[in-house]
Formats: structure tokens, C-alpha cells, sequence
């Protein structure tokens, strides 16, 4: 994927270097967006490497309550859009652009989103499973 990387990766006499290994970079312009078999909506994946997984999540027009378990923590950040979510058993979270959650593997979510939405999502660490 030749993105807007090439900024990043040019050397100090202009000349374009190879990417390094585990160096990852994408934009919420990219046209490489697939439909997302868990929650609905298209992801892109930034990476996907044994511990991490991150990527991009787009809705274009607003879908129906989508319910969500985390498998592993996730920890996001909303860009663009909102998102009501109901914490099954506890809070609920009223999220807008800019605003960043972080939520334990294993908790059950009902979202409501606004669109266009768009936000940025790590999952990382152990799953519900090993956490028990």
C-alpha cells in the first residue's frame, strides 16, 4: 500500500526509502474499506499483528443498534459522528468527535450511532476467555 507514506519515508537527500518493518500507515481517504462481518458498517485494517489489531470503522447511513463484545480490550476514538452505547449492566456512554473510551474484553455493548461516523480502534491485550 502506497499511501501518502512516501512523506514519511524520504530520506534527507529526497530519495524515497523503504519502508521499515512493522511500520504501518494509512488515511480515512483510502478507497481500500471492506464490509465488517462482526459489527456491520466497512472497516479498513491499519494492522493486524499477533497482540494488535487497529483499523478504521465507517458508517455511511445509520444502521440498526449494533451490539458489540469485545473479544480483547478496545480502546477508540470517535472522528467523526457520535455514539450512544449501552454498557449491559452498568454506564452508558454519549460519545462525540474527538472523544476517546476504552473498554474492557468481555463487555457487552449496544451502540446507537449518528452518521457519517467514523473512528479508530485498537484491540490488544488477552481475551475474556483468558481472563477469567
Amino acid at each position: 500500500m502506497q499511501l501518502r507514506i512516501d512523506a514519511l519515508l524520504t530520506g534527507r537527500e529526497g530519495t524515497l526509502m523503504e519502508p521499515p518493518p512493522g511500520l504501518f500507515a494509512s488515511s480515512l481517504s483510502t478507497d481500500e474499506w471492506e464490509p465488517d462481518p462482526d459489527v456491520g458498517g466497512l472497516m479498513h485494517i491499519l494492522c493486524d499483528v499477533p497482540g494488535v489489531q487497529a483499523g478504521f470503522t465507517r458508517y455511511d447511513s445509520v444502521p440498526a443498534p449494533v451490539h458489540w463484545t469485545p473479544p480483547v480490550r478496545e480502546t477508540f476514538m470517535i472522528i467523526e459522528g457520535a455514539a450512544w452505547i449501552e454498557i449491559t449492566g452498568g454506564a452508558t456512554l454519549d460519545l462525540h468527535a474527538g472523544d476517546v473510551a476504552s473498554l474492557a474484553a468481555g463487555t457487552e455493548t449496544t451502540w446507537h450511532i449518528t452518521t457519517p461516523f467514523r473512528e479508530f480502534w485498537v484491540l490488544s491485550g488477552q481475551s475474556a476467555a483468558l481472563d477469567g
